[in-house]
């Protein structure tokens, strides 16, 4: 089965060009784990506001071929992907686009590797991205971010960034314990950022994200994303937990608050929360699998998100305005 998923497109401001990027896999048995050998990406640029692509094809970086199109992916053994939404693309200062992904590595036997235990095992990375004209971009890979599969046993997954004001780059990366390795959930659920110098390139040892107190906080197994506002803050949107997590649960309450752009903490006298469930609603509420970005025309943050039922299989569709 061959499965396509075009993310969101990103709208190069200096370009003026529709960059989107498509998650690719032949899988054969159309199953997720699947996908952990066999996602490739590409890229979609266009002209006409999404209407027609002027180029569409497979990412390689030069000197790499389709099915070895990085020094450690090769299609078939391990793949690149696309974590969520949240993994929004930017441009940098320095015009280079960069891209969060995710990579699955390989093991000493050759093969895909899951050292923790859970769903799946991941490491996070960026694409680095140089237009070559209007038309076609030359891509490479960012070293590869790590962590422990005794602290986050999914590894690093779904990475968010955005450019500080002093230029360096935040990311922020999903973790998760539970899994064979920790059936009891006994690893702290939180939530990790590391922090690049040379523009994407190279980064620093991921680190358990803490506020403005100096608290590590407990947030579950569930995508997020850095915002960088018009009116010159940097917001983060996802879930918090008052108490540590159990793989993806709870996905509630979700929330928004300001990243301090000098210690990169979270300003928790900011965090605000978006929504949470209910005394009469079903536990198994899930506010994640989101996206946000903001209107040019208001400056309100938008958030299209579905309060979703995964034990009841339900769940509708909404868009939040927050104003701030």
């Amino acid at each position: 089965m061959r499965r396509l998923w075009t993310t969101p497109g990103f709208v190069d401001p200096e370009r003026d060009r529709l960059l989107s990027i498509v998650l690719e896999g032949l899988l054969p048995n159309d199953n997720p784990d699947d996908g952990m050998k066999n996602y490739f990406l590409r890229y979609r640029i266009s002209e006409d506001g999404g209407r027609t692509s002027v180029t569409d094809q497979m990412i390689v970086q030069p000197g790499y071929t389709p099915d070895h199109p990085f020094e450690c992916i090769w299609v078939g053994k391990n793949s690149i992907m696309i974590g969520d939404m949240g993994s929004r693309p930017i441009r940098t200062r320095q015009g280079e686009i960069l891209v969060p992904v995710q990579t699955s590595p390989i093991g000493p036997d050759g093969e895909y590797y899951n050292p923790g235990g859970g769903l799946s095992f991941h490491e996070s990375a960026v694409l680095i991205g140089r237009w070559k004209d209007n038309q076609h971009i030359d891509w490479s890979l960012s070293d590869r971010i790590s962590i422990d599969p005794g602290r986050s046993t999914r590894g690093a997954v779904e990475p968010t960034i955005a450019q500080l004001p002093d230029g360096r780059i935040l990311m922020v990366i999903r973790g998760s314990n539970g899994g064979s390795k920790d059936p009891n959930h006994q690893i702290p659920s939180y939530r990790w950022v590391c922090v690049s110098e040379d523009g994407g390139r190279t980064w620093g040892i991921p680190k358990p994200w803490t506020d403005t107190d100096g608290n590590a906080f407990f947030s579950p197994s569930s995508c997020s994303q850095l915002l960088n506002h018009s009116n010159g803050k940097f917001y983060w949107l996802g879930n918090i937990s008052p108490n540590n997590c159990q793989n993806n649960s709870p996905r509630y309450p979700f929330i928004i608050a300001e990243v301090d752009p000098d210690s990169l903490q979270l300003k928790k006298e900011t965090i605000w929360v978006v929504d949470d469930r209910t005394s009469d609603e079903d536990p198994s509420l899930t506010l994640s699998n989101f996206m946000a970005h903001e209107d040019r025309q208001t400056g309100e943050i938008i958030l299209h998100m579905s309060r979703f039922f995964p034990n009841q299989w339900f769940g509708d569709a909404f868009e939040y305005r927050i104003r701030v």
